[in-house]
């Protein structure tokens, strides 16, 4: 098969929409940013795709789509996902209820808390007699006569999506498969999550939750693909190769099987920048340590990245739901350029958490929005250049902007206009800051060795006030930071990830047995990655084990790579070694001598895909290299100074110019404060560098 000619990344956030084509011959990058179009997001990705070929790009050259999307974060984040009806075990309906018996999030003693509303409530949910017990046998058998009223009835109630979620499915799915077959033949044309298929997994309760997540957010994730898809059918872009971006930092076919996987595309927005850092500014450059802020329109997601991997967990909360898939671990707050600025009843200024969006956007947009962004204030400082914004094609309303700070937080505080802006911008960057502190000091990490990387639309403009802030000397900008989580997913290989649990002792556990359970895993991997017309491909299959002591509640991932297959008793014995080893690393001790259990299986199939284009290393300027204006600007600190105003493809190469600065490009504005140095290195990322050190 020949090599396409481009490769195109698109990302859809909740302010742009951002395509990244990579031209595979030469590296060459064509970056398209439009707002983005929140009643149907695919709208804005087919306007920025005829962009591109009415600009020369001939459809069939694209021969490779990956696509990164907030759409099922959002629907999950709003409440607008699917109306689902659940089948549950008769006489367990109090799971739901129940849960895991602990406030999953929160001040636990917040007497006024309150669980996330029931994606199926109890006039939603119906009780099935049928069971199967812990071993996978067949107490008492599935009523089928049940199934088919409880389907009747919720689709008479306007039901299109169902979860069956059965006690012990891990072990047997025969009764749940068995009730998806009757669902479908009283329903056609519903949607079936199961919960053997969703998460094969031990703990009934996260297991509940992640299938009702998916069952609601299928239909939402399903249209959405449908219009895309059809939308470039209809533009002639017919590439096999369309891709999704997923949570855990790999992609799958657009044309995957929604009814298991949708879940696993959560956090597919942020994901694309986090997996960009790792191989863009982490492996290729000799496995650095990496903090990503990625600061768009409407929040701010950060990430760590060591040794070159970015850092993962496999359960998150998400809208205050348990979702048990594996994931890269982001962190998002309300933090963005569209963050909304405001005076609160204690006389103190609070930014966010709500967000102007796309729509109207900040009141600098010109599109009707009154109260003041970060957007804005930025602008009111004089770091944004009102005729540059997107490289000249929208211009912003500085009057707008400078009357929506005077009027909601610098007269209610009694303060000039420009404090209260960089008043604004002080916040936001506290906000930041806590955010990385709090959540370095959760993963054991000391901040000292890492570089901030930022990346978003307004990441540059605050990185390095962040990064004083956090005692971090150093700031990597990539070369295209406002586009840079849809140049991420350039760099993205498909991933699937299985998991199947079954307790049982390790000491005496047949090594045939833990082979055989590998085995189906790997099976099933195979099958799927056939069905999605990946099965000529090489693919890597990695092993893991979820281990605990006996009677732990809580159990570690270990890798089993290096370990011969087939397993043997030695294998094994080197598998336990391991776990001691990282039982003492997490937690600081290990009990050697304890019973070991196995919990749960893991395999995750890599099916290596070509990366970004890469278009060699930086090229010094043409002509002279000097800045092209100088603009008085208000840091953060409230200093008013006089910066060079630079544009970022006139920069010297390999020399160190002395802030304060600003560099300006089409997708994003870079500021370097007084005290800070800047550098454009050869490989095209430019680096901030703090004088002051630690």
């Amino acid at each position: 098969m020949a090599e396409p000619r481009y490769r195109l990344g698109v990302d859809v956030g909740g302010t742009h929409t951002d395509l990244v084509l990579n031209e595979v011959s030469t590296g060459r990058l064509r970056i398209e940013k439009l707002p983005s179009s929140p009643a149907n997001p695919s709208l804005a990705v087919l306007e920025g795709m005829g962009r591109l070929l009415s600009g020369g790009v001939a459809a069939d050259e694209i021969g490779f789509f990956a696509h990164g999307t907030t759409v099922t974060t959002n629907a999950l984040l709003e409440g607008k996902g699917a109306k689902v009806g659940l089948l549950i075990n008769a006489g367990y309906r109090g799971i739901c209820e129940v849960q895991t018996q602990a406030r999953d999030e929160g001040n636990p003693f917040d007497h006024l808390f309150r669980r996330a509303p029931h994606i199926a409530p109890p006039s939603l949910t119906r009780e099935i007699p049928g069971r199967i017990d812990y071993a996978g046998a067949e107490l008492e058998p599935l009523d089928a006569d049940a199934v088919r009223r409880a389907a009747a009835g919720l689709a008479a109630e306007g039901v299109a999506s169902f979860a069956v979620c059965f006690l012990f499915s891990f072990m047997n799915d025969a009764h749940e498969r068995a009730a998806a077959a009757l669902i479908r033949d009283a329903v056609p044309g519903a949607c079936v999550s199961l919960s053997s298929e969703v998460l094969p997994r031990i703990r009934e309760w996260p297991r509940f939750s992640t299938t009702l997540v998916n069952a609601a957010l299928v239909p939402v994730l399903a249209r959405y693909i449908a219009d895309l898809a059809a939308g470039l059918d209809d533009r002639a872009v017919t590439t096999r190769s369309r891709f999704l971006m997923q949570s855990n930092g790999g992609v799958m076919p657009l044309a995957a099987n929604c009814e298991s996987q949708t879940v696993h595309t959560l956090l597919s927005g942020p994901a694309g920048g986090v997996q960009g850092a790792a191989w863009l500014l982490g492996r290729r450059a000799g496995g650095r340590n990496i903090v990503t802020l990625d600061m768009g329109g409407t929040s701010c997601d950060i990430a760590f990245v060591q040794d070159g991997q970015p850092l993962e967990h496999a359960e998150t909360l998400i809208a205050g739901r348990i979702v048990g898939v594996p994931a890269l671990d982001v962190s998002t707050i309300s933090a963005g350029g569209g963050s909304l600025a405001r005076v609160s009843a204690a006389g103190l200024p609070v930014v966010g958490p709500d967000s102007a969006g796309a729509d109207p956007g900040p009141a600098c947009y010109g599109k009707g929005g009154a109260l003041p962004a970060v957007t804005d204030a930025d602008l009111v400082c004089g770091v944004l250049n009102p005729a540059y914004f997107l490289g000249g094609r929208m211009a912003l309303d500085a009057a707008a902007a400078r009357s929506a700070v005077q009027t909601h937080v610098a007269a209610p505080l009694g303060m000039a206009v420009e404090a209260a802006a960089a008043g604004i911008c002080r916040v936001v960057n506290a906000l930041m800051a806590d955010e990385i502190r709090v959540q370095s000091a959760r993963k054991g990490i000391d901040l000292a060795g890492f570089t901030l990387v930022p990346f978003g639309g307004a990441g540059p403009v605050h990185a390095a006030a962040v990064a004083r802030d956090l005692g971090i000397p150093r700031v990597l900008v990539p070369a295209s930071p406002g586009a840079f989580s849809a140049l991420g997913l350039l760099c993205a290989d498909v991933v699937h990830d299985y998991v199947r649990s079954e307790l049982r002792a390790l000491a005496g556990l047949p090594p045939a047995r833990m082979e055989e359970v590998f085995a189906a895993l790997e099976d099933r991997a195979r099958a799927e990655l056939a069905a999605e017309g990946l099965g000529a491909a090489e693919t890597a299959l990695l092993r893991e084990a979820d281990l605990r002591y006996a009677g732990q509640g809580y159990e570690l991932r270990v890798p089993l790579d290096g370990i011969p297959c087939p397993l043997s008793d030695d294998g094994l014995a080197a598998l336990e070694a391991r776990f001691h080893q990282r039982h003492a690393q997490v937690h600081g001790h290990a009990a050697g001598d304890a019973a070991v259990e196995v919990v749960s299986y893991r395999l995750r199939a890599v099916v290596p895909m070509p990366k970004l284009a890469d278009g060699g290393r930086a090229e010094a300027a043409a002509g002279a290299a000097a800045p092209y204006a100088k603009r008085r600007a208000v840091m953060a600190d409230g200093a008013a100074v006089e910066c060079d105003v630079w544009r970022r493809d006139a920069l010297p190469l390999d020399r160190s110019l002395p802030g304060p600065l600003i560099v300006e490009q089409p997708d994003a504005t870079t500021v370097a404060p007084p005290g800070w140095t800047a550098r454009l290195l050869e490989d095209g990322n430019l680096e901030l560098t703090d004088g002051a050190g630690r």
